[in-house]
């Protein structure tokens, strides 16, 4: 909160910021964080890999559905699940799930996504020390 005096012994006014009851001014409202800290709880070549996994995936999408990435329908392939589940027969039924609104054949994108996720590691949230 902020407050704006203007006591005679100063010919400008001033302006004094009061912090909050109970707070005191040394805080950080935001906590600070080191740098490339997730590397160190995540494996750095699986992050790796699962960046460019989803960057195909966006780019098969954007193919399938013949848009811009911004118009491609609001769906989400999930390759943490998939890796839960226990065949590919599953998986795969899971994708053309999502892929149901896609007028294009979707079998060439779904065997080749199979295939990049066969050996993948699912990510999990790291444990707090």
């Amino acid at each position: 909160m902020a407050a704006v005096t203007s006591p005679e012994t100063s010919p400008q006014p001033r302006v004094y910021f009061q912090t909050p009851a109970g707070g005191t001014a040394e805080e950080p409202e935001t906590p600070v964080r080191k740098q490339g800290r997730v590397t160190v709880k995540y494996d750095r070549k699986e992050l790796r890999k699962r960046l460019n996994l989803e960057e195909w995936i966006i780019d098969q999408l954007t193919d399938l559905y013949d848009c811009e990435e911004e118009a491609i329908p609001e769906l989400e392939i999930d390759v943490d699940e998939l890796l839960d589940m226990p065949s590919d027969v599953e998986r795969a039924a899971r994708v053309k799930v999502l892929l149901v609104d896609c007028y294009k054949p979707t079998e060439d994108f779904v065997s080749e996504l199979l295939d990049k996720i066969r050996g993948m590691q699912k990510l999990s949230t790291p444990q707090k020390k």
